[in-house]
């Protein structure tokens, strides 16, 4: 009883998974500039992270 409620869950989430398995969302040029910047920004705050790090020791 246990083991098939657990299989037809387990069942339910592979399928949720498979079928948003892909985005299909489209994204302007704007939106992709920004993330590109927020990834730049997180490189250097990163970057800085480590250069603290490295300066403290």
């Amino acid at each position: 009883m246990l083991r098939s409620f657990f299989s037809h869950h387990y069942a339910k989430v592979r399928e949720i998974n498979a079928k948003y398995a892909t985005p299909n969302v489209e994204m302007s040029k704007w939106v992709k500039f920004s993330l590109l910047m927020l990834r730049f920004y997180l490189i250097f705050l990163v970057g800085l992270l480590l250069y603290k790090f490295i300066t403290v020791i």
